[in-house]
C-alpha cells in the first residue's frame, strides 16, 4: 500500500490503518518522492493520495499514479465544485474529505473492502452494452467479482450457476423480461437475506422507485446516476447483507471451536437424511467424546478445558477435512462420514484413535493428556437424524463404560474394538 500525504501526523494515522489490515506500507510526503518510489516499485495493491501536495497543489499526482495502474483513494482537505467534478471524472476507487475522525473510519472500511470484495459476486443485467460495461467498470474498481448479462432470462441462469453472487443490479427496460419481472422471479427463490437487488431506470416516472421496491428490490437509482451515489448505495447494502450473514453465522457456529453447532448440524442432516439413505455410498454418523472431561475441568480449570476442546476439534477437522464435523455440546462432537463400505469407516475411525490415543496440550507449566471414545452407526433405516444420534451415543457410552479410548459401532454391540 502506498500512502501519499504531506502531513506527517495524518500519514501516520493512514499507515497505522493500513498495517492493521495487513498491508505493507510505503509512505511518500511529496510528488518528487512518489516519482522516485515508482521508478523501483510499481506493484502497489492500493494507494491513498493526498490531493494537494507542496509540489503538486492542484492534484497533479493523481493522474500520475493512475498512469501506473495503481488503484487510488483520494484524500482531500478542500473540495469545491471544480475539484468535485474533476475527481468524479477520474477512475479512482473513491475520494474522502479529511473533515473529521469519521473520514478515517470510512477509509478503513473502503480499504477492507478492497481486500475482501472479490469474495462477493455482482451480476449486472442490462441490454445496453455501453451502460452495462460502465457499471461493470465501476464495480471492478472496487474489486468485486463481476458478471454481466443482456437480459433477465440469462441473468436468472447466471445466478443459479454462481453461488458467490450476492448482489444483482438490473435495468428496468429490457427485451423479453423486464427488470421488474426479473426481480419477481429472483424473489421466488432468494430472500432479501440471501441476495441484494438494486434497480435503476432512465424513465422519468415518480412511481418507478416505489415499483422496484414493492417488487422486492432493496434500493433504486435514477439514470444517469453519479458514481459517488452508486458506490454509497452499493456500500450500504453490502454492509447490511454482511451484518445479516454474521448474525446468521453466529447462530450456526460454535463460538469456541468454530465448528458447526448442534442445531446447524442436525438441521443439515435432517434436510439430507432421505438422500443419505438412498445413496449408493455408505454414510456413518460418529459421536466422539473426550474421556473424563469433567475431571480435566475440575483439576485444571475451565480455560484449560477449553484448550482441550479446541485441540480435539482441530484433530477431527485435520483427520476428516472432507467430512462434516460439529460440536454437539459439552465434550461431544459429531462427525458424518461418506464411505465406500462400513469396513472403511471402521478402519478410518480406528486409525484416527490409534494416531491420537494419547493426545496432549501444553497449558502453562502443565502437559494435559486426554483420550477420545467413539460410537458410530451406519445410516440406513432410522426414522430421523435424532434416532441416528441416539444410536451412536448408545454405542459411545458402551465404549466409555468398558474402557477409555475405544471404538464401537451400534451394529456391533456389545462387542468392543479396543485400539492401542
Amino acid at each position: 500500500m502506498l500512502v501519499i500525504e504531506d502531513n506527517k501526523a495524518i500519514a501516520k494515522v493512514i499507515e497505522h490503518i493500513g498495517r492493521s489490515l495487513g498491508f505493507e506500507v510505503t509512505v511518500a510526503h511529496s510528488f518528487s518522492e512518489v516519482k522516485k518510489i515508482l521508478v523501483h516499485h510499481q506493484e502497489f495493491f492500493v494507494a491513498t493520495v493526498d490531493y494537494s501536495l507542496p509540489d503538486a497543489y492542484e492534484g497533479q499526482v493523481i493522474p500520475y499514479i493512475l498512469k501506473y495502474d495503481v488503484p487510488s483513494i483520494v484524500m482531500t482537505g478542500r473540495v469545491n465544485d471544480k475539484i468535485h467534478q474533476q475527481l468524479l471524472n477520474l477512475p479512482i476507487i473513491d475520494y474522502i474529505t479529511k473533515e473529521s475522525a469519521q473520514a478515517y473510519h470510512y477509509l478503513q472500511r473502503v480499504l477492507k473492502g478492497q481486500l475482501t470484495n472479490h469474495e462477493i459476486g455482482v451480476l449486472v443485467v442490462d441490454d445496453s452494452l455501453s451502460v452495462r460495461s460502465y457499471v461493470c467498470s465501476l464495480l471492478s474498481r472496487r474489486n468485486f467479482t463481476v458478471y454481466n448479462e443482456p437480459d433477465g432470462t440469462k441473468g436468472l441462469e447466471t445466478i443459479r450457476q454462481h453461488e458467490d453472487i450476492k448482489l444483482v443490479i438490473t435495468d428496468y427496460e429490457m427485451p423479453g423480461m423486464s427488470g421488474i419481472e426479473l426481480i419477481l422471479n429472483i424473489r421466488k427463490q432468494y430472500s432479501a437475506r440471501d441476495l441484494i437487488i438494486i434497480g435503476y431506470s432512465g424513465l422519468n416516472k415518480s412511481y418507478q422507485s416505489a415499483r422496484f421496491i414493492k417488487s422486492g428490490a432493496d434500493d433504486y437509482l435514477k439514470k444517469p446516476f453519479c458514481p459517488e451515489e452508486f458506490y454509497c448505495r452499493i456500500f450500504k447494502n453490502i454492509e447490511q447483507l454482511q451484518v445479516i450473514e454474521e448474525v446468521k453465522m453466529s447462530t450456526q457456529i460454535d463460538y469456541l471451536t468454530s465448528l458447526s453447532n448442534r442445531q446447524s448440524f442436525i438441521e443439515e442432516q435432517c434436510d439430507d437424511l432421505d438422500e443419505l439413505k438412498a445413496s449408493e455410498n455408505v454414510y456413518c454418523l460418529a459421536i466422539i467424546h473426550i474421556d473424563k472431561f469433567n475431571s480435566i475441568n475440575e483439576l485444571h480449570g475451565c480455560q484449560a478445558a477449553d484448550q482441550v476442546l479446541i485441540k480435539a476439534a482441530n484433530l477431527l477437522t485435520d483427520a476428516f477435512s472432507e467430512s462434516k464435523v460439529a460440536r454437539l455440546y459439552g465434550a461431544e462432537f459429531g462427525l458424518l462420514l461418506q464411505l465406500d463400505s462400513l469396513k472403511q469407516g471402521k478402519l478410518q475411525l480406528s486409525e484416527f484413535l490409534a494416531k491420537n490415543k494419547l493426545s496432549t496440550i501444553a497449558y502453562g507449566d502443565e502437559s494435559i493428556r486426554f483420550t477420545l471414545s467413539i460410537g458410530a452407526v451406519k445410516i440406513e433405516a432410522q426414522a430421523s437424524i435424532h434416532e441416528c444420534i441416539e444410536q451412536a451415543e448408545e454405542a459411545m457410552f458402551a465404549c466409555k463404560n468398558a474402557e477409555e479410548g475405544a471404538l464401537t459401532f451400534f451394529e456391533d454391540k456389545p462387542k468392543l474394538t479396543k485400539v492401542g
